[in-house]
């Protein structure tokens, strides 16, 4: 695209402002900046002026498998899914694309040592925990690894420099995570360099758009894949590919599945799995306010107790009908790095911007079915959120060791 239809392109969307610096640029620059503003969303920019607000439907609790009901069919949904794991029918999809800030690391939050005597790597443990059903299905179940522009190389470097922790490396493909544009409060697109945009990831609902993207779901799909078991980076005890969850999910008829434990407390910090107007979905933490997230059955249960692990399974014909739909767009208010009227990078006090996110919990509403699947919480959940704390590394680290693990 050449200067003059670059310039009428953001006339007609009033941003000219990302040109301020075009005649400083040298030729690798301007291309840089003239691909990134090709590649804008223009339909997403509206959105700020009404900030994408959705409101809540109708809330009611959902039915899922309880730990009593999976065991008394434990070996029915093993076998089944072992079968399914064995024909190919399942890939993983690991979402790798954060960097371990809150750890004290700038590096990606999978390389973050969690050993003790000898070092053990997040990413290490997962991998651990994936070869366990490889070893019983006698197969390689393929990992795809979504990762960011932020912290590709590293990863990759990471895997080949640690040999894949043992895992087959043809059996493993890392692709990007797509990015949005980041616009000011004013909607006015702003820069994080004289030759770049500010860029964001577009929210953990693009895993499925960025492996299209980049060729992998097709290959995938061609090959036999039709369910994906999708699952984050920060949960070391999770089990992914998880034969008796996938067994379940098949026989349930149902479009995902999601892993879920039994909340800890009405506080806790986790989204909570139930039906909004007759349809699955995720409610997070600071939406179901106090009298929702309080209420008990007459056993003195917590009503609305399915907390996520984010371990979910997607059947792949039902993601090819949501990715043509499109999911809905959230704007969430953020401190964005910029440029300021003088070229110089800046690091806001305050919110100044707005990001563009889909997210995860909305495919499972556009899907229209869900299985909830509980787990036991000192079994499959280790979330490493901080670096002391709750959800720390030293909750995650007790957690392995009464798992077996040295550390």
């Amino acid at each position: 695209m050449i200067y003059r239809e670059l310039k009428e392109l953001l006339e007609r969307h009033n941003q000219l402002q990302v040109l301020k610096w075009w005649d400083e640029l040298d030729a690798a620059g301007r291309q840089k900046l003239a691909g990134q503003i090709e590649r804008v969303d223009w339909s997403l920019l509206p959105l700020v002026k009404g900030h994408a607000v959705f409101p809540k439907g109708k809330v009611e609790p959902i039915d899922g498998l309880d730990l009593a009901a999976i065991a008394e069919g434990r070996e029915r949904f093993r076998a089944l899914g072992l079968e399914a794991l064995r024909a190919g029918k399942l890939a993983c999809v690991l979402l790798a694309g954060g960097q371990g800030t809150r750890l004290g690391s700038d590096a990606p939050k999978g390389t973050f040592d969690i050993g003790l005597t000898k070092p053990l790597f997040i990413f290490e443990q997962l991998i651990r925990n994936l070869q366990e059903v490889v070893r019983a299905c006698g197969v390689a179940v393929p990992l795809f690894i979504m990762t960011s522009e932020e912290n590709d190389a590293r990863t990759q470097d990471f895997f080949r420099a640690h040999d894949y922790f043992g895992y087959p490396a043809q059996a493993v493909a890392f692709f990007r995570q797509e990015m949005a544009p980041v616009v000011g409060l004013d909607g006015k697109l702003l820069l994080s360099a004289k030759d770049s945009l500010a860029l964001s990831p577009n929210g953990n609902g693009g895993w499925y758009s960025s492996l299209v993207r980049a060729g992998l779901a097709e290959e995938a799909e061609k090959r036999g894949v039709t369910w994906y078991n999708v699952f984050a980076v920060d949960n070391v005890l999770q089990r992914m590919a998880d034969p008796v969850f996938l067994g379940a999910t098949m026989e349930s008829g149902r479009a995902t599945g999601a892993k879920f434990v039994r909340k800890a407390c009405p506080e806790e910090r986790v989204g909570v799995l139930c039906l909004e107007d007759g349809r699955p979905g995720v409610i997070e933490y600071y939406e179901i306010g106090k009298e929702l997230s309080e209420l008990r059955d007459e056993a003195g249960r917590l009503v609305y107790s399915f907390g996520v692990t984010l371990n979910y399974l997607f059947r792949a014909d039902v993601l090819r009908t949501i990715s043509a739909a499109r999911l809905p767009v959230h704007v969430a208010k953020k401190k964005v790095p910029c440029l300021d009227e003088a070229g110089n990078l800046v690091e806001p006090q305050t919110e100044n911007g707005c990001k563009f996110e889909t997210l995860i919990l909305d495919m499972i509403r556009c899907a229209g079915s869900c299985l909830p699947f509980e787990v036991e919480r000192e079994k499959e959940f280790a979330p490493i959120k901080n670096r002391t704390g709750v959800d720390s590394v030293d909750t995650a680290r007790e957690l392995l060791r009464k798992n077996g693990v040295e550390l």
